[in-house]
């Protein structure tokens, strides 16, 4: 085994022994294995709330299992609560993340990692930090928020926002709103449907970095403590072990992985995230290559928005177990997970789909994956669509483009003027640079349901789509404006096509009429990047490769 970090012997770790007995350490816990708790509790993060109790749970297990846990915190903000300007500043966070936990772990000579984490850019900037230090490493979230019961329905966070759309439209009054506003995220905890948070949480269940259960059971369920505990037990034995990341995080799990996203109608932020991971990995995952492996698996689950299923159905129909044993003639059985066993051993323990919440494979919900990765003039290097959350009226569509440089614009547009059924709302200039930070504009997507308009009006951005976005939403278009891509050039009333079945995105004018403006790049608009923004418009990669900033 290496040598232990501030191991008695070596005299030199003199100040560094003293300095952790100033905070309580004894000499025979620093000659234990040193595991980081990289904690990104907050008081302000319903998803993250949790994690300031449940990290004690990880310690007790650490240092039950003989290692000796340092505890250290790392920012964590809310998707949900940044809409609109706080967006510019999500995404760069994601780096952020990455970064600190990197400097921190470094500077401090840990040798084994848990991380807390439950939400959207916090799980992998988490992800990106532990494949670059490839230490033995665990994960754990939150749990899910409670749904809320309202009559009859049981509704969570993504109808909230659609109920936006029918207060614009009257349909709903002041007081219905207020109180909806108050009682829908009933409880701490990350939202109780498909969006990033819960698609990368389950990834990490898939790939056997986390437990089973730990994103789709609710967030005060004892089975948590349970976990916690397990998972600090767990890390001590890997770091002993000596066995890294990259022992279990390899190619053929990041595929199966992908698969299983794909497999249970999970976020399209997800190929943002792993491009970004596999180009860490050093495993080429281009756009095309992602369409590839998803497109291989059915989709045998969908939950909210895109069905009436929240996470609380999915954990008790059996979770992402019971979703991988539907698809296990998909997978790669043999890979080793860091919870223990491997891959093919889960399979006799998880339940059978129920035909219903989870579907089995001869009866799925969808064939070919539930992504759409397009291409064509108006996105030469890809853009994405989820397509199982499309209605089957607008998988083919064709309409006149309405202009927007900025996603305020679209906003006022749904809020004061008519939308004109058959409309392309283009919203450019909204990418990682463009924006800055490739906001995603989850608020004007679940208004265009709340209208009524996501199975007559579509929406193509070089921004991001929320995981809870629904309709015919396309995102992720590369180039972006602010390089001069195909969107920078389009004009109110050109026709544009969107075909998933044939995977095309296309601006429908004369190839000579598009060359001619192309001669004459387009102003850009005026999008401050005050602060970090500079230096992340500066620096930031394309999204086609995961927007790697840091």
């Amino acid at each position: 085994m290496a040598v232990q970090r501030g191991a008695a012997e070596d005299m030199t770790e003199a100040y560094y022994r003293g300095l952790m007995h100033a905070v309580g350490y004894r000499n025979v816990d620093l000659d234990k294995p040193q595991i980081a708790v990289v904690n990104s509790w907050t008081d302000v993060n319903p998803g993250h709330q949790p994690l300031q109790n449940l990290s004690g749970y990880v310690k007790e297990g650490i240092w039950a299992a003989g290692g000796c846990p340092g505890e250290f915190n790392v920012p964590a903000p809310c998707d949900g609560m940044a809409q609109g300007p706080g967006q510019h500043y999500i995404l760069p966070q994601r780096d952020l993340i990455s970064a600190s936990i990197e400097a921190m772990v470094k500077a401090h000579g840990f040798q084994g990692l848990v991380m807390l984490a439950s939400c959207d850019k916090i799980i992998p900037g988490m992800i990106m930090a532990a494949v670059r230090l490839d230490l033995p490493t665990l994960f754990l979230s939150a749990g899910a928020m409670l749904p809320c019961r309202l009559g009859d329905r049981t509704v969570v966070t993504s109808d909230l926002k659609e109920a936006i759309g029918k207060r614009r439209n009257n349909e709903i009054d002041q007081a219905t709103f207020l109180r909806w506003q108050e009682q829908f995220c009933a409880s701490p905890g990350t939202c109780s449907m498909m969006g990033t948070a819960n698609t990368m949480g389950c990834f990490l269940e898939s790939v056997g970095l986390a437990p089973f259960g730990s994103s789709t059971m609710v967030a005060f369920d004892a089975g948590k403590i349970r976990q916690a505990r397990s998972v600090g037990e767990r890390i001590v034995q890997l770091t002993r072990e000596e066995r890294p990341l990259s022992h279990f995080l390899t190619r053929a799990n990041l595929e199966n992985g992908i698969k299983y996203i794909s497999a249970s109608g999970g976020s399209t932020n997800a190929i943002l995230h792993l491009t970004a991971i596999a180009s860490l990995m050093k495993t080429d995952l281009n756009l095309e290559r992602f369409g590839q492996i998803q497109g291989s698996v059915p989709v045998v689950a969908k939950f909210k928005p895109s069905s009436p299923f929240n996470l609380k159905d999915y954990h008790e129909a059996g979770g992402v177990a019971t979703v991988l044993k539907a698809i296990r003639d998909s997978l790669d059985a043999d890979v080793p997970f860091a919870t223990g066993q491997r891959l093919s051993e889960i399979f006799s323990t998880a339940e059978k789909p129920d035909g219903h919440i989870i579907r089995k494979k001869e009866d799925p919900l969808a064939l070919n994956g539930c992504f759409a990765i397009l291409y064509g003039n108006l996105a030469p290097k890809g853009a994405v669509v989820k397509r199982t959350g499309v209605d089957s009226s607008m998988k083919v569509h064709k309409g006149p483009a309405v202009v927007f440089d900025s996603e305020e614009e679209v906003r006022k547009f749904l809020l004061e003027k008519e939308v004109q059924p058959g409309s392309v709302l283009v919203v450019r200039y909204e990418g990682p640079k463009g924006g800055p930070g490739m906001r995603e504009l989850s608020i004007p997507a679940a208004m265009l349901v709340g209208m009524g308009l996501h199975k007559s009006v579509a929406m193509v951005t070089d921004g991001r789509f929320s995981g809870a976005t629904r309709g015919p939403c396309v995102g992720h278009v590369c180039p972006e404006a602010w390089d001069g891509g195909p969107l920078a050039f389009v004009r109110d009333g050109d026709m544009i096509e969107i075909s998933l079945s044939e995977n095309r995105l296309q601006l429908l004018i004369s190839e000579k009429e598009f060359k001619l403006r192309k001669q004459k790049i387009p102003s850009r608009p005026n999008h401050p990047a005050p602060g970090l923004l500079a230096a992340y418009r500066l620096m930031v990669g394309s999204a086609e490769s995961g927007a790697l900033w840091l």
